[in-house]
């Protein structure tokens, strides 16, 4: 069973931090985290005149780039269409726990990220029931959902354990 996670916002509204001291602290609590970024632009890791590029730009579908220290795949949509969630989590290796960023629209449980200085405010939870939490910098009232400040790192990583059932695999590890 894979267990998914989402943190999921409008932009500027704390999702990349949220998730990134959430990884450090599921990893300091002894888990193998892995995460899937959603972007809703046309990004690259790549730079212009790397090898990788050029292989890429040559026209190869799947560039693999290989060191001692890691690795990466890079793989050129071309006139394919962009992988569903599923299709990325069933290329990942199996973790304790994948954290999703992004993909709103996605059926998984998710924290949704809430910021005064986001873009957008308006609140997500009411239209998505698999938002199961909020995480905000601000008071937020008249929600039915438990809120976390956003700042409150440990206390949302055990609400995560809790709701995807990783404290019930034996043990809660270096808590």
């Amino acid at each position: 069973m894979r267990r998914v996670f989402g943190i999921t916002g409008w932009k500027n509204s704390g999702k990349t931090t949220l998730t990134e001291k959430l990884v450090a602290e599921l990893v300091r609590r002894g888990w193998t985290v892995s995460t899937v970024k959603h972007a809703h632009h046309d990004f690259d890791i790549d730079k212009p005149g790397a090898d990788s590029f050029r292989h890429r730009q040559a026209g190869a579908t799947e560039v693999a780039i290989v060191s001692g220290r890691r690795w990466a795949l890079m793989h050129e949509l071309r006139s394919e269409y962009e992988p569903s969630l599923d299709a990325i989590l069933a290329r990942l290796t199996p973790s304790d726990i994948v954290l999703v960023e992004g993909y709103k629209r996605e059926a998984h449980k998710k924290i949704e990220t809430r910021r005064m200085e986001a873009k957008d405010r308006t609140p997500l939870s009411a239209g998505d029931p698999n938002i199961v939490a909020i995480a905000a910098d601000f008071k937020v009232e008249g929600e039915s959902l438990p809120v976390f400040d956003l700042d409150d790192t440990k206390s949302i990583a055990d609400f995560v354990e809790r709701a995807t059932g990783l404290v019930t695999q034996g043990k809660a590890r270096g808590k």
